[in-house]
């Protein structure tokens, strides 16, 4: 019992799904078959905030202060300049303050190898292949991580 539980604790940490396409040709390292136990449906999402590092707002004050030197003559010229790059550098400042929501379907497929072990799977949602207790799979190990898929009689 206690193996059983320390292989459901570790598994998981170790084993991603590769990701990769169905008609990709990869060198398998091992395959283990065994029959699903369980089916979990998972959605994930990830925040990703927006990697600026200030030339934005420095090009955003350029183009500003260019804009704004085509107004006015003398001391308005260089009022108007001024406003535009604190207007340029405002603007593409606030923009670049974005963030971004990527959500992820997964599946998480606790599998009962043949050897009776069990081995906890977590994959991208493949319409085509929509897994159900009692199916029976396969296990493809690769140099990255791990894929199941269905076998078929």
């Amino acid at each position: 019992m206690r193996t059983l539980l320390m292989l459901l604790l570790i598994v998981p940490l170790t084993l991603t799904a590769a990701p990769y396409k169905r008609n990709e040709a990869r060198a398998v390292n091992q395959i283990v078959f065994g029959q699903v136990d369980s089916v979990r449906y998972i959605t994930q999402q990830e925040v990703i905030n927006s990697q600026h590092n200030g030339w934005e707002t420095l090009l955003g004050g350029v183009v500003g202060g260019l804009i704004g030197n085509q107004f006015g003559g003398g001391r308005g010229r260089e009022v108007a300049t001024a406003v535009g790059v604190v207007a340029g550098a405002g603007y593409a400042h606030n923009r670049q303050n974005t963030q971004q929501v990527i959500q992820y379907r997964l599946v998480e497929l606790l599998i009962k190898s043949e050897e009776g072990k069990f081995i906890d799977v977590i994959q991208d949602v493949d319409q085509s292949m929509i897994f159900n207790r009692g199916d029976d799979v396969r296990i493809l190990y690769f140099n990255d991580g791990v894929r199941v898929d269905k076998t078929y009689p």
